[in-house]
């Protein structure tokens, strides 16, 4: 039997990793209005199944280690179910959230939801990861899409033989690869670069997260949509242009530069997906072809933006010369610190869809498709961007078990203000491009600020004092279970300040608060103030 390639058993083995979770399928929902003829789909399924290995191939397993096995023949059912209009959205999550067994079940399933609204179905084909990619939407609706119209005809699809299948890849990938332990391959040759490009780099990004990271991650992920106005791509084009450099570059550098503005360091690692097909032949393949490259920007010193796309361009060009080796083994050569909880080598990703689109042509039918909802992601953000038809778009994705909806809308918000400054003031520091929309700025200079009123005289700690006076059992802060009244939180406060000034706090003084969110960080804020000292809170 045929090995894995290297991208089918980055998958396989997510899979076995997490078993309790979701399975890493890739879904396609097409909104039909019309009259859809549930047998020729059936056929028509079949036919492109047929047409394309990888989708009759199951994983047996033996001594521990996984191989491909392709069947001769599958079939493909195509259940066609009713659902309400109302629960389109729940029959969707469930038809694609099932796992499957790998091992005995080859990787596609179909099921027509016929809504109920007078001419409206949802055609919902499912394909595990491993058996598909990005890029194989666009020839997989191709083929469908050929095979129905012959179908409602009466006959098979006539189409051209494919020049190689998938199993052919894999055999010429490893071929051509090597082994590590050959000096002379070039996995080893590619390797060696990346041991040089990652060496010393940072073992975690750090993010403005709502949340402590959890031991077990869930993967649950959440969506915000974007997008950029048209005239800010023009002006990203022309930018592009003027360097040499492409849309990803241009917009892996205005990435770089906003993570660095929200706390990320100046060292910034972002995994970004490469298609894999380095052969014209590989073209019109369904398959598993996508690898992973790290892209790591050097942001220090404040530079412009031409300067950071400079910086960018190298960086991106590196590692697309070195983009044949597999992430996985990367990772080994490398040998970052490893956890559970988290993704090696980089938290964020940036991904730009920009191959040719997927195209929908069904006899009789109106053929939409449906976005694709991200409902599990393994990084902690992905930004997610679609080029089409001179309009750039897309969502942030991100974690759920660490950042709040709320949270992840105003980081989206602030990339797409960076993106939109630094192409329009490309001579601007980068840490002067503001972070904050017109709308957002105004609200927050104008709009908050816009109402005078009477303010109580008084220091901060007179005014503690004085509402203690008054109401002593009134409740002053709440934290968890924690409760303290005015006279607590008062008490409190005085005696941590007289300790601190026997430590020599006071006036022209600074006192360093490292204290988690809660009761006592209050109490020991407003003891410093008691003192006349000021205080910096550290993280």
């Amino acid at each position: 039997m045929i090995p894995l390639s290297f991208s089918q058993l980055r998958f396989w083995f997510q899979e076995e990793l997490d078993r309790g979770g979701e399975s890493p399928n890739t879904s396609m929902a097409l909104r039909l209005t019309g009259q859809p003829d549930a047998g020729a789909m059936r056929e028509a399924l079949r036919d492109v199944v047929a047409r394309h290995e990888s989708l009759r191939t199951v994983f047996p397993v033996g001594d521990g280690v996984p191989r491909q096995r392709v069947l001769e023949a599958v079939e493909v059912g195509l259940p066609v179910r009713p659902v309400a209009e109302e629960e389109l959205d729940a029959a969707l999550a469930e038809e694609t959230g099932r796992r499957f067994d790998l091992e005995r079940e080859s990787p596609l399933r179909a099921v027509l939801l016929a809504v109920d609204s007078p001419g409206l179905h949802v055609l919902v084909i499912t394909v595990h990861h491993i058996a598909i990619d990005g890029w194989s939407v666009a020839p997989f609706l191709r083929d469908l899409s050929h095979a129905y119209a012959a179908r409602l005809e009466g006959r098979p699809p006539s189409w051209e033989e494919l020049p190689v299948q998938y199993v052919d890849f894999t055999l010429w990938q490893r071929k051509e690869l090597g082994t590590p332990d050959d000096p002379g391959s070039l996995v080893a040759e590619q390797l060696a670069h990346w041991r040089r490009a990652l060496a010393d780099a940072p073992a975690e990004l750090p993010l403005p997260t709502d949340r402590p990271r959890r031991s077990t991650a869930t993967h649950r992920a959440g969506t915000v949509p974007f997008r950029l106005p048209s005239d800010s791509l023009r002006l990203l084009s022309r930018l592009a242009l003027r360097h040499g450099a492409s849309t990803f570059m241009v917009l892996h550098a205005a990435f770089a530069g906003f993570l660095r503005r929200i706390g990320a360091g100046t060292d910034v690692l972002v995994g970004s997906p490469v298609a894999g097909r380095t052969d014209v032949g590989l073209d019109e393949l369904v398959g598993c072809f996508v690898n992973t490259v790290v892209i790591r920007t050097d942001t220090s010193g404040d530079p412009d933006f031409h300067e950071l796309l400079r910086r960018t361009r190298r960086g991106v060009v590196a590692a697309l010369d070195h983009q044949d080796v597999p992430f996985e083994q990367v990772v080994e050569a490398v040998n970052p610190a490893r956890s559970a909880d988290r993704h090696p080598l980089f938290r964020v990703m940036l991904s730009l869809q920009n191959n040719a689109g997927a195209v929908v042509d069904l006899p009789g039918l109106d053929a939409r498709l449906l976005d694709y909802v991200h409902r599990t992601i393994v990084y902690d953000l992905l930004l997610d961007v679609t080029e089409t038809d001179g309009a750039l778009g897309g969502a942030l994705v991100y974690a759920r078990d660490l950042f709040d909806h709320d949270t992840a809308e105003r980081l989206a918000r602030g990339f797409t203000a960076f993106l939109t400054q630094a192409v329009a003031a490309p001579e601007r520091p980068v840490g002067g491009l503001d972070l904050l929309t017109a709308v957002e700025r105004r609200t927050m200079l104008e709009t908050w600020n816009g109402r005078a009123g009477d303010l109580p005289d008084g220091s901060v700690p007179e005014l503690l004092r004085r509402r203690a006076a008054v109401a002593p059992d009134a409740t002053a802060v709440v934290c968890g279970a924690t409760r303290l009244t005015y006279a607590e939180l008062d008490t409190r406060a005085d005696r941590l300040a007289h300790r601190l000034r026997r430590r020599g706090a006071g006036p022209e003084r600074l006192v360093a608060v490292a204290v988690d969110r809660s009761a006592d960080l209050v109490v020991a804020l407003l003891a410093v103030l008691r003192t006349g000292a000021a205080y910096l809170p550290l993280d």
